[in-house]
């Protein structure tokens, strides 16, 4: 087992990444840097090994993918994740293996946000998009995350070997910081520096479709870990609705004593009755959840135990 592992994944960065690996050496000179090649048609790996980084290679297109191999294969006490675009200086992370390491931390998210990420980010369309998923996140799952999208993180070997990996792209970001949130695993916030891409270098996210498949994300995440409030939501919408076309006829019968509308009576009736199930759906999968918790925590118990064996067996 390494102590520190740094986890790099990397397509078409050969403008960087020898800086990011001599970064890495100089900030965290005992890790053992590992450098995760995704289908990259340039010099990526080849300048890599050339630095002295273990090389290796996931051919499944995606970030998602990559880091789903990353997690598999590395045992380590301490994982730091960073992009190979030169874009998050490594001298933060030494300060993030600490809380790791002896603060117990399970996930540290390097917070750009709230430091020079709106400056030296040139894209506008970046800067909405990532405070929106930032308060999305916030709201809905009552945490105080700083920086969601951030490419620049340190994970505990708990964290690692109990997150399933269910996106394959740029949203897995979004993913992790769910996850963690949601078991109530240890997070921090550790502010960093943030530059923009080198002139020539260019970024694979796509800022339209990445960003609606984020929010998506978002939206199946909320309705896997919180069913109650999501269907609770769906269930006061049709119950809306159904009321909305029913209140017309409503008056109308006082009116009239007539009902003249039946076919919308029938849908009104059909439309209510799928409010009521989605409420019920909402309550038992909410209870499915509680157990799904409990079987996690005796997961978390289980790893430790094997990551003390790990330790006095290296």
């Amino acid at each position: 087992m390494d102590k520190i592992a740094v986890l790099i994944p990397c397509y078409n960065e050969e403008q960087t990444i020898e800086k990011v690996i001599k970064d890495s050496k100089a900030a965290l000179p005992d890790a053992v840097i590992y450098v995760y090649d995704n289908n990259s048609s340039d010099r990526t790996a080849e300048i890599s090994e050339a630095n002295g980084a273990i090389v290796r290679h996931e051919y499944v297109q995606g970030k998602g993918n990559v880091i789903r191999r990353m997690f598999r294969e590395i045992d380590a006490e301490c994982y730091v994740m960073v992009d190979g675009d030169d874009t998050y200086p490594m001298d933060s992370a030494p300060g993030m293996c600490d809380l790791v390491l002896n603060k117990n931390a399970d996930m540290v998210v390097g917070d750009r946000l709230s430091s020079t990420y709106f400056t030296e980010n040139k894209r506008p369309f970046h800067n909405f998009g990532n405070s929106i998923v930032r308060a999305s996140i916030n709201k809905l799952f009552d945490c105080d995350i700083r920086d969601v999208m951030t490419g620049f993180r340190a994970f505990s070997y708990e964290f690692a070997k109990t997150f399933p990996v269910l996106s394959t792209g740029f949203e897995i970001e979004t993913e992790m910081t769910i996850h963690a949130v949601n078991n109530h695993m240890q997070i921090e916030n550790y502010i960093i520096e943030f530059r923009d891409r080198p002139e020539g270098s260019e970024s694979k996210l796509n800022t339209y479709s990445d960003g609606m498949r984020v929010l998506m994300t978002i939206a199946r995440l909320y309705r896997d870990y919180k069913p109650m409030g999501f269907f609770s939501l769906v269930s006061l919408v049709l119950a809306l609705v159904a009321a909305g076309f029913f209140i017309p006829i409503l008056v109308e019968y006082f009116a009239t004593g007539l009902v003249l509308r039946f076919p919308t009576l029938i849908v009104c009736g059909f439309v209510m009755l799928a409010a009521v199930l989605s409420l019920f759906a909402g309550i038992i999968l909410h209870n499915m959840t509680i157990n799904h918790r409990r079987q996690f925590e005796m997961r978390l118990i289980s790893l430790h135990g094997d990551k003390k064996r790990l330790l006095k067996d290296k």
